[in-house]
């Protein structure tokens, strides 16, 4: 019986280590802050404070791979989620977004976190302080409201010609 698991130990240490050499894409691509949103939607530092906190990692190009995500299998789960997340939502790349769009998409971030969906569960097990208190959301979502307003304004600086 000592054998059998031993060597079914040494079975699963191959195995495991063998999993280790796919590892997944854990890219930043270059960020011009130009592009971002922060340089297109007015943000006071409060609220860039709680985006950065508990967005950034799976929702920008400035993503922080902690130790685990070069350890599959969770490498390839922690890759998948981020490259997700910046499907829905690119923090880095807000310029993408057309009004209208953009509009929808800051109602959304709203909508999640009022609803406990943001940040995900499993990202809160390993990253505590990003959990979002009320005044948090509060902020957050006062934030959102403001902000679509003045992206609904219509462009008082431009001219005719």
């Amino acid at each position: 019986m000592k054998k059998i698991l031993k060597w079914m130990g040494i079975g699963l240490l191959i195995v495991f280590l063998g999993m280790q050499a796919v590892q997944p894409e854990r890219s930043n691509p270059p960020v011009d802050e130009s592009r971002t949103l922060f340089a297109l939607v007015e943000t006071p530092p409060e609220v860039r404070a709680i985006i950065e906190r508990s967005c950034y990692d799976c929702h920008s190009h400035q993503t922080r791979w902690p130790w685990y995500s070069y350890i599959a299998p969770a490498s390839w789960l922690v890759a998948a989620d981020v490259k997700e997340a910046r499907e829905h939502l690119n923090l880095s790349e807000w310029d993408r977004y057309k009004e209208l769009r953009a509009i929808a998409k800051l109602d959304q971030m709203c909508q999640e976190v009022l609803d406990d969906r943001m940040p995900l569960p499993a990202y809160l097990w390993m990253h505590p302080s990003a959990k979002l208190s009320q005044a948090d959301i509060d902020l957050l979502c006062d934030w959102v409201e403001k902000a679509r307003d003045n992206l609904m304004e219509p462009d008082t600086n431009t001219t005719s010609q």
